[in-house]
């Protein structure tokens, strides 16, 4: 007896464990998924983390009035919460391009399944408080609950996204969850009520999950087709987004977190605007920095010069840059420029990088996506441009894509008011690309726009830059504020503008 007495009670603190890992799994599973879908990832967060705590105290205020059949309801909860959890990831993509409120239906999963973890645990406490003091049991019960969330916190983004994805890591960890409801189920059946019900009800759901896993892939397939609208010929979640290339005939388009990238139908008159002009300008272009641009096709353009002796990319996403240089579509596309001898591809936070580099470059191309959340707008920040000016000399050329004038004139010259705190002379430009419409950049750099190089054969930029630089009065914005650090005041303003388009 005393062997099956510590049996149950460790059994059921193991449940603890195992309810807190998969709980806290769930809940950054809706993060991330809000962060790809919505955006602005630390607002998701922050609503998400304020959702799933405040449902949890709902359970746990709710659990006081369950008061029979503890051990049958907790395992049914348990069940329950797999299911819910589990299935979160897939339903979210699947009704994201079908429903006008898709935060609801994000919050709605998010509340259930806070609600269902926090009936758990306090009714863990009633059924082994008279097999337990009560001293012993609270530690116990907290302790477990915390290294389970500590667990989860690192494996997901250091393992399950880079190995499994966001659909499979909620279907994988609602198969645990029901795993442990089967286990308990059986191994308690002499303790538990209509102990064959739950039987089957776990053996059935654990089935489901098991079918969704297997074809998650396909599922995730299906919805993305139907969200982009093309054929999808490369999907990958990294470790830091969502990469999604799309084929319609002989047009690729590359997607990150939804975001549109490029399309290779127009990306040169993006790419020809974004370099030839500060190349066409600088003094010297023997060593040159790109920052972003893990695609390589800022790169491939640079290496027209053969002035050019060497490149430092620095990108954040390893799983990007090896796309781009392992796939023959993109090499083709990129004429193969991240495999070039002259280029050195460092996967690095280019924030952390800049700062703690010493060399001085003669042109800085910063190709980064657009500010859509705090993690991006820190790129765009005062605090990141004082950093980037030690890495310049007097005759330094620096130009930075800056969004839309046009969808977004408060974004566009936020960045460029900021710029201008620390350089004293930056010139804003534009040029229409179909796939955008009006896009913007910046040039940095002293204001000698004398013409000391061409290249012949470039299909969009005819050296003409003074036109590029004249802006009409439905691109302008007035008292706009510089993007500090502390306040990201640009991410604000995307949101706003870029959410009215959308």
């Amino acid at each position: 007896m005393g062997k099956r007495k510590i049996s149950f009670e460790l059994l059921l603190l193991f449940s603890v464990f195992v309810i807190a890992t998969c709980g806290l799994v769930y809940e950054l599973v809706a993060g991330a998924l809000a962060s790809y879908l919505l955006g602005d990832s630390v607002k998701q967060f922050s609503f998400i983390i304020g959702v799933y705590l405040f449902s949890m105290g709902i359970g746990s205020y709710f659990a006081k009035f369950i008061k029979k059949n503890l051990l049958k309801t907790f395992i049914e909860i348990e069940i329950l919460v797999g299911l819910i959890g589990g299935i979160s990831s897939v339903v979210l993509f699947l009704l994201f391009n079908s429903i006008g409120h898709f935060e609801w239906v994000l919050y709605l999963f998010v509340f259930l399944t806070g609600s269902l973890v926090g009936l758990e645990i306090p009714l863990l406490m009633n059924i082994l408080k008279d097999r337990v003091e009560f001293k012993d049991l609270v530690s116990n019960v907290f302790a477990f609950d915390y290294v389970g969330a500590l667990l989860a916190s690192i494996l997901f983004p250091l393992v399950l996204v880079p190995n499994l994805g966001i659909v499979r890591t909620s279907l994988f960890f609602g198969l645990i969850n029901v795993s442990i409801a089967i286990f308990l189920s059986f191994y308690l059946q002499r303790e538990v009520r209509q102990h064959y019900v739950l039987k089957l009800k776990s053996i059935l759901i654990f089935i489901f999950l098991l079918i969704l896993f297997i074809f998650s892939e396909r599922i995730l397939n299906y919805s993305e087709e139907k969200l982009y609208g093309e054929n999808i010929v490369f999907s990958h979640s990294s470790p830091y987004q969502r990469i999604v290339l799309t084929r319609n005939k002989n047009d690729f388009r590359l997607y990150l977190n939804n975001n549109l990238q490029f399309s290779s139908a127009d990306e040169y008159r993006y790419h020809e605007a974004l370099v030839h002009p500060a190349f066409s300008m600088a003094k010297n272009i023997e060593n040159i920095l790109i920052l972003g641009g893990g695609d390589g096709l800022a790169a491939r353009e640079i290496l027209k010069y053969k002035e050019v002796k060497h490149i430092t990319l620095v990108d954040l996403d390893a799983e990007m840059t090896k796309f781009f240089q392992n796939n023959e579509t993109m090499n083709s596309l990129n004429q193969n420029s991240l495999n070039n001898a002259k280029v050195k591809v460092i996967n690095q936070d280019a924030y952390i990088w800049v700062k703690n580099q010493k060399h001085k470059f003669d042109v800085i191309v910063i190709d980064f996506p657009d500010p859509s959340n705090y993690s991006l707008g820190k790129l765009y920040s005062l605090q990141f441009y004082r950093e980037l000016q030690k890495i310049t000399n007097p005759e330094t050329k620096i130009v930075v894509q800056t969004t839309s004038p046009y969808f977004a004139p408060k974004s566009f010259w936020c960045i460029q008011k900021t710029l201008n705190q620390i350089f004293p002379n930056v010139t804003a430009y534009h040029n229409y690309v179909p796939s955008f419409g009006e896009w913007g950049f910046c040039l940095v750099g002293n204001n000698d726009f004398s013409i000391k190089r061409k290249l012949n054969g470039l299909k969009f930029y005819n050296y003409q830059f003074q036109p590029l630089a004249y802006f009409e009065k439905d691109m302008l914005a007035k008292n706009v504020e510089v993007n500090q650090l502390q306040n990201q005041i640009l991410v604000r303003y995307f949101d706003e503008e870029w959410s009215k388009v959308q």
